[in-house]
């Protein structure tokens, strides 16, 4: 076994290991720093495979911002875990199945068979003048454009229906109205009311 081999072994366990942390553990807090840790391992794994830009984008983007506003997120609202223990028992069965289904759609559609990777060769090392990212962007701009054009679409409405569900009006909640707070005239800021007086006892 070579170096480069057990070395994907190593980051391919530590990545699992931590990708079961963050759906078992019962902290959120914890499982958010588990993800971080999956996510650090992939983009090795990226390294591995010289997709460095991949990998580079994987630390930058989730490590370095996703991932700190789910750790904002997670440690600014009140987490009831109480609740969250009660519902991981009722529910571990029901989730069990759904992941072993999960796993054999992924090993139907993902397998070696399915793609013919068995029969592929392994393929030679690149040289140091081959740029990844030149090609990746010839790629996604010209082979793929559509499918990412259409993925961008997908974002684009999830973004919307998130601040749609975020901003809808709950009742018995009371928001400040701006701009009938800058129309406000001071006649309708003082009111003066004469009142008879009362008389001396």
């Amino acid at each position: 076994m070579s170096f480069q081999v057990a070395i994907f072994y190593l980051f391919a366990a530590i990545l699992l290991s931590s990708a079961a942390m963050v759906v078992t553990i019962r902290n959120p807090v914890k499982a958010a720093l588990f993800l971080v840790l999956a996510f650090v391992t992939a983009a090795g794994l990226w390294i591995l495979l010289e997709a460095e830009f991949l990998a580079i984008v994987l630390v930058l983007v989730y490590v370095g911002a996703v991932m700190v506003l789910f750790l904002f997120v997670v440690m600014m609202i009140d987490v009831n875990l109480a609740a969250l223990r009660e519902g991981f028992v009722r529910y571990l069965p029901l989730g069990a199945i759904v992941a072993l289904i999960m796993v054999v759609e992924m090993s139907v559609a993902l397998g070696p068979r399915r793609f013919g990777l068995a029969r592929v060769p392994a393929p030679a090392p690149l040289g140091s003048h081959y740029d990844n990212t030149r090609v990746l962007g010839k790629l996604l701009y010209t082979v793929y454009v559509y499918p990412f054009e259409l993925a961008a679409v997908i974002l684009l409405v999830a973004i919307i229906a998130a601040i749609a569900l975020a901003m809808r009006r709950r009742p018995g909640t009371k928001y400040q109205d701006a701009g009938r707070q800058v129309d406000v005239t001071a006649q309708a800021r003082l009111r003066i009311i004469k009142m008879p007086s009362e008389p001396k006892a």
